[in-house]
């Protein structure tokens, strides 16, 4: 089933405080048309240059993600975007008047109260995803870093954090689906040792900041004078250190809240690629850094597989084919009525392009929605397990010595019927390399261009005796 892009319902604003500028910001959601995407404006900068939500535009991740485009910039992105996956959002425009987000309380809370003030509606164009085909790894040995985003149906993630300190050691969070994310991940807040914060503070670092908008940690002995003079800097009556080795200012919502602020952070940084994910991310001791430095590697594998996919769907289906159905025949042990592949259009090591015409002539069609034919979602599936048992059988050097016998299907999806006068070309390609005679592939399928069907199916070749 097609998931339909989203905008919001009506316009809304939100007013706060910049975290590092001190600046009071006011920062306006508006609806945007189809494939608009996420984008930013500074309505106070002459001709009001707009800044994309991409992560080609980060320009600075130290404290926080800042993304700089047109002459402008937006530092602290990281929340609101996190909120707009959070909440389904595809095409919103963010209009505000200075150059950072508000921080608000740490979290993407507000954003996503907001959001869900003004509704979210269903726009007529299809969602496209980024889906991860294959494992991407990135690793930052000297910061003990490491992020694997692997094949799924879902958005999930998964983050430990370490920072080897008796009071914030190691934590888990995790998201098993990107829908629960404003009821379990929105409300986190950001978090801060306190000599991180003491720099920051004499540094002028954090003009905005204030001790409702960050969990503090204290990882030394703190004297109470030096606890006083922070009171009197936050203008606050007094503060104490609490058992669990955090400041009074505020109560952790969650014993691993931490951890699913990195978890938060996670998401609005890969919101950057513009579109949403399907895959798994796992992440030990993320930050903006890294979570900039993977989304660059997804986006990269993401734009191999499009160009690759635009290469197919331009291949010239008139021309000769690499297997016509005689050399077909030759090959598979099938025979009509049940030989569902009239070419082979490409065959490599590693990837296969099959092609079928669907006529009236076909017999199923005689009991198949004879009023109006339908092509079995069925047979398209035997049709797509011929084509990938060719590129299975061209790894051996006589084929017609063996069959293959498909051991598993998976993650089977029909999108738009097939019907007579539709030709149908099938795109399969190895996840793994073939072992052991077992053969893991990926296949989509397609008409005029747009996907029909697609599936994972794992075959077994095995020898005729």
């Amino acid at each position: 089933m097609l998931t339909k892009q989203h905008t919001l319902k009506r316009k809304i604003s939100v007013s706060g405080t910049g975290l590092h500028t001190g600046e009071k910001v006011n920062i306006t959601f508006k609806p945007a048309h189809e494939n608009h995407g996420i984008k930013f404006k500074r309505i106070d900068i002459e001709n009001q240059p707009v800044i994309d939500a991409d992560v080609d535009n980060v320009v600075d991740t130290s404290r926080g993600t800042t993304l700089e485009q047109n002459g402008a910039s937006i530092y602290t992105t990281e929340h609101v975007l996190a909120a707009i996956i959070g909440s389904g959002i595809d095409n919103i425009l963010i209009e505000l008047d200075q150059l950072e987000i508000p921080i608000m309380d740490g979290s993407s809370k507000y954003f996503v109260e907001a959001f869900e003030k003004a509704g979210v509606v269903e726009q007529n164009a299809n969602r496209e995803y980024i889906e991860i085909t294959s494992n991407i790894e990135y690793i930052n040995p000297g910061n003990k870093v490491k992020i694997t985003a692997s094949p799924s149906d879902d958005y999930k993630i998964n983050v430990d954090i370490d920072f080897e300190t008796k009071v914030l050691n190691t934590q888990s969070a995790k998201l098993n689906n990107i829908n629960n994310f404003n009821e379990e991940i929105s409300k986190c807040r950001t978090f801060v040792f306190l000599h991180e914060l003491e720099f920051l503070l004499k540094n002028d670092l954090i003009k905005g900041g204030d001790l409702s908008n960050a969990i503090v940690f204290v990882n030394k002995k703190v004297s109470q004078k030096e606890l006083d003079h922070l009171a009197t800097l936050f203008n606050k009556p007094k503060i104490k250190v609490l058992k669990e080795g955090i400041l009074n200012n505020l109560e952790l919502q969650y014993t691993n809240e931490p951890a699913r602020h990195k978890l938060l952070d996670v998401v609005g940084d890969l919101a950057l690629l513009g579109k949403p994910i399907k895959g798994t991310i796992t992440a030990k001791r993320p930050g903006h850094t890294s979570n900039i430095q993977f989304a660059k590697l997804i986006k990269q594998q993401y734009l191999k597989n499009k160009s690759k996919m635009n290469e197919v769907l331009n291949f010239d289906l008139n021309k000769k084919p690499v297997f016509d159905i005689n050399q077909i025949k030759k090959i598979l042990p099938h025979r009509p009525p049940f030989l569902f592949v009239d070419k082979i259009l490409e065959l490599s090591d590693t990837h296969v392009v099959g092609l079928k015409n669907v006529t009236m002539n076909e017999n199923f069609f005689v009991g198949h929605f004879p009023n109006e034919p339908i092509f079995p979602g069925v047979i398209q599936v035997e049709a797509m397990a011929q084509t990938g048992g060719i590129l299975v059988l061209n790894s051996v050097p006589d084929p017609e010595n063996y069959l293959t016998y498909f051991m598993k299907i998976d993650n089977v999806k029909f999108r738009k019927p097939v019907v007579p006068g539709d030709t149908i070309v099938f795109v399969l390609e190895l996840i793994s390399p073939i072992r052991r005679g077992l053969a893991n592939m990926k296949g989509k399928a397609y008409v005029g261009g747009k996907v029909v069907m697609e599936a994972v199916m794992l075959a077994q070749i095995t020898k005729v005796k």
